[in-house]
């Protein structure tokens, strides 16, 4: 996208704009990559459960991977009967189970209790599975690892394997990584798979490989084709992936206003009109968001900070070839998944306007007003 067409286009600020070309860019490549493999794609919608979005891949995916009964309504109501719906959560309340049996078409619990309680579901409903965890990490960082130790995600595949419900298993899911950039992960798990199941893989209908891989960035796609292509050969399952920050991940804009400049202990500070509150990760995980304007060969170093009385809203220190002044505005990149989905409104400052450009128009799709935020505080009882 075009950093500097985006400022003079977008009319408000903050904004959160959405790419569609990028989105329909990584659709495509994920598009092909299923024809290659005859893998089935679903969208993950936790990270950006947008409608807009949403509807722009109905058409290139297989359904949706959700993880709340809200995210359920919600993927139903976009598929109107037209895809599938998993499921898969560390937590199913009792008084929504019957509902989440009616919407979703596969399920995956998370533990054996979990299953065990799902097990009477009609398998007219929904086909019901197990999310394991196959004790392979593949990251340092354990906020990222799904299969840290004492993980609530999955249960223990050594523990399945001896377990009485083996044989009653539907399909299995796992899901390992973040932002991987190849397909090694996959590939090691999926061996000890094999290893300790054998042709046991052959008693399930499906095989959910999870998310966490950037799909659309892996040059070299042939390991997963042969590895997709021979479990479907061999074992006469449907191989599935979930991507959701490969889909949206690089197509997510957002766009701020500098509002003051002063300098505190010798630093030039820039106060925006947004803040991490707006892209939580950032305090979450101590990450620094990409800036489209900054240079690192740049003259004057600033730190960016957002709105709020919170200390710690810091987005960092970026440089720039020319003093940063109030009024200026300010792109951050690739924010497309897992920040909009979290943004809060702290101190009562408001979301950004959402916006979709097509690359030549762009339109407001969604905007928050003081009745919003006031619906979420104030009781009139």
């Amino acid at each position: 996208m075009n950093i500097q067409a985006l400022k003079d286009s977008v009319p408000s600020s903050p904004a959160f704009v959405v790419d569609e070309a990028e989105v329909l860019k990584a659709l495509k490549a994920l598009a092909m990559l299923r024809e290659r493999s005859g893998c089935k794609v679903l969208y993950s919608i936790k990270s950006l459960p947008l409608s807009a979005v949403m509807k722009l891949a109905k058409p290139y995916i297989d359904g949706f991977s959700v993880s709340s009964l809200f995210e359920a309504l919600l993927a139903d109501e976009i598929l109107a009967g037209q895809g599938s719906i998993h499921l898969t959560t560390p937590g199913i309340r009792s008084d929504e189970m019957a509902e989440l049996t009616s919407l979703c078409t596969h399920i995956s619990a998370n533990s054996l209790s979990q299953f065990r309680r799902l097990a009477s579901v009609d398998p007219k409903q929904a086909s019901i599975g197990l999310r394991i965890n196959p004790k392979l990490s593949f990251t340092e960082d354990d906020r990222y690892d799904p299969c840290r130790q004492y993980s609530k995600l999955g249960a223990d595949i050594s523990e399945v394997l001896n377990s009485d419900i083996v044989n009653k298993i539907k399909g299995l899911h796992f899901h390992t990584v973040f932002s991987a950039p190849d397909y090694a992960p996959l590939l090691q798990t999926m061996d000890k798979l094999r290893q300790l199941m054998g042709n046991q893989l052959a008693n399930l209908d499906w095989l959910n490989l999870g998310g966490g891989y950037l799909f659309d960035q892996i040059a070299d796609n042939s390991g997963f084709i042969e590895q997709a292509t021979q479990l479907k050969q061999k074992f006469d399952v449907d191989v599935i992936i979930e991507p959701g920050n490969a889909i949206v991940g690089k197509a997510g804009y957002l766009l701020a206003t500098v509002l003051d400049c002063f300098n505190s202990d010798g630093k030039a500070i820039a106060i925006l009109d947004t803040s991490v509150n707006h892209n939580p990760q950032v305090f979450e995980y101590q990450r620094q968001p990409e800036l489209a304007e900054h240079d690192p060969e740049g003259t004057y170093p600033v730190i960016l900070a957002g709105s709020t009385c919170l200390a710690g809203d810091i987005f960092g220190e970026y440089r720039f070839n020319q003093p940063v002044l109030i009024g200026d505005k300010l792109v951050f990149k690739n924010l497309g998944a897992y920040s909009l989905v979290k943004a809060n409104q702290f101190n009562g400052y408001n979301l950004p306007d959402i916006y979709m450009t097509n690359g030549e128009q762009i339109r407001l799709i969604k905007q928050h007003t003081y009745q919003d935020y006031r619906q979420q505080w104030v009781s009139d009882v």
